[in-house]
């Protein structure tokens, strides 16, 4: 369990999906750019198994933004793009409005 002051600390935006470029060190990673209104950024994100490049492109989805830089097999990720999974089974979150990138999720 986490304090609900815990929480309030993670930052979540909404964000479009640029790019999708396979990881070059990884089966499973896609290497994706994202634009988050005010800036551009780069996220390795594990959905590779569960989607084809073509099918991000231009998905608006929401990714935690405050997360510490980590660099994943050589790439350097900065924010994670928030997933379910269950079983084998994954599916991005995405926003079922239009909504300008860099909108905070509440």
């Amino acid at each position: 369990m986490i304090t609900f002051d815990d929480f309030k600390k993670i930052e979540i935006k909404t964000a479009k999906i640029l790019d999708v470029k396979d990881h070059p060190d990884a089966d499973r990673l896609y290497v994706v750019d994202v634009d988050l209104g005010e800036e551009k950024r780069q996220v390795v994100a594990g959905i590779k198994n569960h989607y084809k490049p073509d099918e991000l492109i231009g998905k608006s989805v929401a990714v935690v933004c405050n997360l510490e830089p980590a660099t994943i097999r050589g790439v350097e990720s900065n924010g994670m793009i928030l997933a379910a999974s269950a079983d084998e089974n994954m599916a991005i979150l995405t926003l079922d409005k239009d909504l300008p990138p860099g909108s905070t999720v509440k």
